[in-house]
């Protein structure tokens, strides 16, 4: 269709500059946003990683101090405090191992801080583990009180517990060596009881 002399041809209407600035302004706040989330988010998964590995290790420490004293190591129980440093996962790190007299007159206490760096950086620990010294202190692995050797599924009285092995294990409450159906004696296996399921 033809235009007629006197008629204009219709104006598309785009942004205007105000629109685009506003625009620009939304998306660099969402932006600065999504910025300072993803730096926290490093920044806390950095300490963590740092917390875990220097809590290592002080275990790693309390076991070391421990084994010196079972070795008979100069130093375990005399000196009040004593330092160190390591290097541990790519990093320089230092201890602080400190002892401390308790109640027991033959027991001390423990106490390891790891920081990070060297003897001279200055700081808060990362980690602290306590533990106890002394001739009170039982041997690791040296209880026989508890047999582990048996199931360790709760048992009802009355009836037995078959471990993995397939070895019963005496009822709760039932005497040992008894006649009862589902217990057996020490060196003895005792079949449970089937019942049947058929109708």
């Amino acid at each position: 269709m033809k235009r007629q002399p006197g008629q204009h041809a219709g104006h598309s209407r785009g942004f205007t500059l105000i629109e685009v600035v506003v625009a620009l302004l939304i998306v660099t706040i969402g932006l600065a946003a999504l910025m300072i989330t993803v730096s926290s988010t490093a920044r806390t998964s950095g300490y963590l990683r740092d917390k875990t590995v220097a809590q290592w290790i002080a275990l790693n420490r309390l076991t070391e101090v421990r084994l010196n004293l079972n070795t008979g190591a100069a130093g375990s129980l005399g000196a009040a405090a004593d330092t160190g440093e390591l290097n541990f996962a790519n990093r320089t790190w230092h201890y602080d191992t400190r002892y401390f007299d308790t109640n027991v007159p033959s027991m001390k206490r423990v106490v390891v801080r790891v920081y990070a760096g060297d003897a001279k950086t200055k700081g808060n620990s990362l980690a602290e583990s306590t533990g106890f010294l002394g001739t009170s202190v039982a041997t690791p692995g040296g209880s026989n009180a508890v047999d582990w050797t048996l199931g360790s599924v709760a048992a009802t009285a009355g009836s037995g517990v078959t471990n993995s092995g397939g070895a019963t294990s005496p009822a709760i409450g039932a005497p040992a060596g008894g006649g009862q159906a589902g217990t057996s004696t020490p060196g003895s296996v005792t079949p449970l009881p089937t019942q049947n399921t058929s109708q």
